[in-house]
């Protein structure tokens, strides 16, 4: 039997997935909001592990660019690039995060 690996995220409750705009809207802030399933109204919250990968994602490659690799003498191309990085990251977060039911 083989099992299929779903992308994205599902609801604990009824498996109905998560649209990919709904976890990525859930990183923004300065708190994690949770994920509440549209079909059942269950609330999902991000996982200690979740909010790791987020940062590992996202914040670390900005930094290790602009601290050690950058080839630039320029502040703002540097920043710029670092701040691409960043952006970079997160569009894929919402694939490797996971949830848990609350």
């Amino acid at each position: 039997m083989v099992k299929v690996v779903r992308a994205v995220q599902q609801c604990k409750k009824c498996n109905v997935p998560f649209s990919w705009n709904n976890i990525y809207r859930s990183f923004w802030g300065w708190v994690y909001k949770p994920i509440i399933c549209e079909n059942c109204g269950m609330k999902h919250r991000i996982t200690v592990s979740g909010r790791f990968i987020v940062t590992l994602l996202t914040i670390l490659p900005m930094l290790i660019f602009v601290n050690f690799l950058s080839p630039f003498n320029n502040v703002l191309l540097t920043f710029s690039i670092g701040v691409f990085l960043a952006f970079i990251g997160s569009l894929l977060t919402p694939f490797l995060v996971r949830f848990k039911g609350a």
